[in-house]
């Protein structure tokens, strides 16, 4: 016995019973039993108002029909004795009359009761015993008769009247939702000579609420049914998925320690290879300071200073790189810079790749900047380690011959952007490096991807450049060949406010000139 519990407890493990998945269960009970309870009230209440209206239709017309026939045999009874009646027989048609017209009135739906004749093209409606013996016994019309109080009664026989006198049936009129007017033809001896017209209005209205609020009741009971049972149901299935889900929080929270710990060795090892890559860069610039400080003399001192300044500058940031691999994004990012990029490139390729020309092959460079393009808030050596490795790129793949490195650099006002576009006429980028991965991120852009055979620490230029554009500086960078070479092209999102101050500065420098 032990052992089959044991079983049908595996069993029930293997389904994952959660909140959501009940509430969905519950959700979908519910409002399919709310469709069928609305569907199946609907219907019940069309059948019972279409069984109500044929029943008090025909109630309607068999009370009228029965109260015509009673007055037509009392008509033909006593038109047959016409010569014999006396003074107290009269009396007593009359009072018969008005017992039959007037009996009808005293039933709780009976609204109006007459009969209605023409005569001489005029509608007369009749509704004393007074009148209709007048009428027929003493041959009167009764001219003088106000039919105000069956104006509606006279206007509707007046439109049935021909169909009344060629059908002799009875018409029964449904006017709202429960106001039946009833013409019966008005026949004794045969001859029509008019109608019987009766208003009857009943009112059924409690026995549709009294069923269908006994519906409702039980649809209510019907959906608490379900509902608790379902609660009952994610009581018992906590008890079942609790295990698991304590063993899955254990999971989860050793799967977060373990996503921490390797983005924590991601970034060290990102930290490890910027800095190798840029630590031979720091020794040229260390040997450009050297240079400097031998050439220096009394006719260069200004020129050197700001180079070995801007070298000094430089160097420093590398040691500030070296502190941490996640640096503050105020030391890359602040409004407080105020970096002119065409000014660095121009001191980049001046003072870093000229000065070893000799050494790197025959290559040219060809500068087209737009002086318009405003400052950006990136610290300048942050820059530098943007733009001078896409430069590098271009001399390292460009390939043999004479190579020129095309640099321009726009501005368009227009979409508040700044655009740099580093180019050569080299042999291009190869197809492959230019494809994107899932993530939209060109090959050529990710780590180890080089197209030169230089070992295991090649590929880092393109790769840290695009790091530190997009994820540092929330810049753009692409890479296209073009019919001769290639290039690669930044684009740099500007801030409105600085592009008013940059408008401000040059109103002010117009007005002092």
């Amino acid at each position: 016995m032990a052992a089959r519990k044991t079983t049908v407890t595996e069993r029930v493990k293997k389904y994952h019973f959660e909140l959501k998945h009940l509430l969905v269960l519950l959700g979908i009970l519910i409002f399919f039993q709310v469709f069928v309870s609305f569907v199946h009230k609907t219907n019940l209440q069309r059948f019972l108002l279409k069984s109500q209206e044929w029943y008090q239709r025909d109630y309607a017309e068999k009370l009228a029909n029965l109260t015509a026939t009673s007055l037509e045999m009392l008509l033909e009874t006593s038109l047959e004795n016409r010569r014999l009646l006396d003074e107290a027989s009269a009396k007593k048609i009359v009072q018969a009359f008005n017992i039959l017209l007037s009996q009808q009135l005293v039933q709780h739906h009976v609204e109006d009761v007459c009969l209605l004749f023409s005569d001489r093209g005029k509608i007369i409606p009749i509704d004393s015993g007074q009148q209709l013996y007048s009428y027929f016994f003493r041959d009167a019309v009764a001219a003088d008769v106000p039919a105000a109080g069956h104006a509606a009664a006279v206007q509707m026989y007046r439109q049935l009247q021909e169909k009344l006198v060629s059908s002799e049936q009875i018409i029964s009129i449904l006017k709202g939702t429960r106001t039946f007017h009833v013409f019966v033809p008005f026949v004794p001896r045969g001859e029509y000579v008019g109608a019987l017209y009766i208003r009857y209005k009943p009112d059924f209205g409690f026995v549709t609420s009294g069923i269908v609020s006994s519906y409702n009741e039980i649809s209510l009971v019907f959906t608490a049914l379900i509902f608790f049972g379902l609660l009952a149901m994610f009581y018992i299935s906590s008890y079942t998925v609790r295990e698991r889900d304590r063993t899955q929080q254990l999971l989860f929270e050793a799967r977060e320690r373990q996503l921490k710990e390797k983005i924590h060795l991601q970034k060290e090892a990102l930290f490890a290879k910027r800095i190798y890559h840029t630590h031979h860069k720091a020794e040229k610039v260390m040997g450009f300071i050297k240079e400097d400080i031998r050439a220096l003399s009394p006719e260069n001192i200004g020129e050197i200073k700001y180079r070995i300044s801007k070298y000094a500058n430089f160097i420093s940031r590398v040691i500030y790189d070296m502190k941490a691999f996640d640096p503050p994004i105020q030391a890359i990012r602040n409004p407080l810079f105020r970096t002119d990029l065409n000014e660095l490139i121009r001191f980049i390729v001046e003072n870093i790749f000229q000065r070893v020309s000799s050494s790197l092959g025959n290559y040219s460079f060809e500068l087209d900047l737009d002086e318009n393009f405003p400052p950006v808030s990136v610290n300048e050596f942050v820059a530098w380690e943007i733009i001078e490795p896409l430069i590098q790129n271009s001399i390292d793949h460009a390939g043999g011959g004479e190579i020129t490195i095309h640099i321009r650099s726009r501005f368009e006002p227009e979409r508040n952007r700044g655009m740099i576009f580093i180019g050569d006429n080299g042999k291009g980028i190869a197809p492959e490096l230019l494809q994107e991965d899932e993530h939209g991120v060109k090959k050529i852009f990710r780590e180890n991807v080089s197209t030169k055979n230089m070992g295991e620490q090649s590929g880092y230029g393109c790769y840290i450049a695009y790091e530190m554009a997009v994820q540092r500086c929330g810049w753009h960078l692409d890479a296209e060949n073009l019919e001769k070479g290639c290039q690669f092209i930044i684009t740099i999102p500007l801030n409105p406010a600085m592009l008013q101050d940059r408008a401000e500065i040059g109103k002010l420098e117009v007005e002092n000139k």
